[in-house]
């Protein structure tokens, strides 16, 4: 399984989105620190869910790391996360 599976089905088991949308931008730093061969070492992530509704944009990144856990998490080099409820 991909990294990117890997994401979209960690996040579709905690959220239940309406909206999801995981981007491998990795390509595009190329030659930046923490790139990787292969790609899947940067993300772009749209995520819309009711499961947000109330919580602060640090909350919704909590949980959104949370989900993913920290071995997942220690494989991504950067993550961009855009979140609405």
């Amino acid at each position: 399984m991909t990294r990117t599976q890997k994401i979209e089905t960690a996040l579709q088991g905690a959220f239940a989105p309406r909206l999801l949308e995981v981007v491998d931008e990795s390509e595009a730093h190329r030659g930046h620190a923490g790139f990787q061969e292969g790609g899947e070492s940067h993300f772009r992530i749209t995520l819309e869910s009711e499961a947000f509704a109330g919580l602060s944009r640090i909350a919704r990144h909590r949980a959104v790391h949370g989900a993913l856990g920290p071995d997942l998490m220690s494989e991504i080099h950067a993550l961009a996360l855009t979140i609405r409820e």
